[in-house]
């Protein structure tokens, strides 16, 4: 593991239609930067793992259910999905180039070389914010894990995502009973009113113990039938 003292190394510096993207290796792991915020590493994947796990159970018992990832990141959401036989279509939008390749042909192969080797995964390069408002497709869970929490977004044009207006878009390519899950670093009672407001039923959010300080959280919500 890094220490305080290690200095991070540089694979690969990409500007992007949203800024500056950076994956960097620090001693054994590998961390994606964007805009100079830290938005993920290949540490854990627990919270990943709980986002999937949580919007699967939720659904509870719905045969083959189709899964939408907002973000790919260092992947583990899309890796923890496909290794699920429970999971129908798995789409992953990501809007970096440069996150693609790096999963694609990059340091970033390894963990999830396999998922994309899956016939029922895809990864679709557009903006989340405007695929949930232009797509014609509909699935039955979509994961949100693009920033750091509906409070602490990576850039300003995805705050709209978190509005009233921006959860109805989500709601639009939810299928009736679909589960909306939402990754954040830390609770957001207010995004939890906002979901509420935005018509959405079963509000609750789950903790994810973390080894100091504010526990990362899960947002479950359910579109109605």
């Amino acid at each position: 593991m890094p220490t305080a003292y290690d200095a991070p190394e540089v694979l690969d510096r990409r500007e992007g239609p949203n800024g500056e993207v950076v994956l960097r290796r620090h001693g054994e792991l590998l961390q994606i930067i964007a805009n100079g915020c830290f938005l993920m590493d290949t540490s854990d994947g627990r919270s990943e793992r709980l986002l999937v796990d949580a919007a699967r159970d939720t659904l509870g018992g719905r045969t083959r259910p189709d899964l939408l990832i907002g973000g790919l990141g260092v992947g583990f959401s899309l890796a923890h999905a496909a290794a699920d036989p429970l999971w129908g279509r798995i789409a992953v939008v990501e809007r970096e180039r440069a996150i693609i390749d790096w999963h694609r042909a990059g340091p970033l192969r390894d963990l999830t070389q396999q998922a994309l080797t899956d016939p029922r995964a895809e990864i679709v390069e557009a903006d989340l914010v405007e695929y949930v408002n232009e797509t014609s497709d509909t699935f039955d869970a979509l994961c949100l894990d693009i920033d750091n929490g509906p409070d602490w977004t990576v850039t300003e044009g995805n705050h709209s995502l978190y509005s009233a207006g921006g959860l109805a878009s989500c709601a639009r390519v939810l299928r009736p009973g679909g589960v909306l899950a939402v990754w954040s670093a830390q609770p957001s009672p207010e995004f939890e009113e906002t979901l509420r407001n935005a018509g959405f039923h079963q509000v609750r959010t789950e903790e994810i113990p973390v080894a100091r300080g504010v526990p990362d959280v899960v947002h479950l919500a359910v579109r109605p039938g």
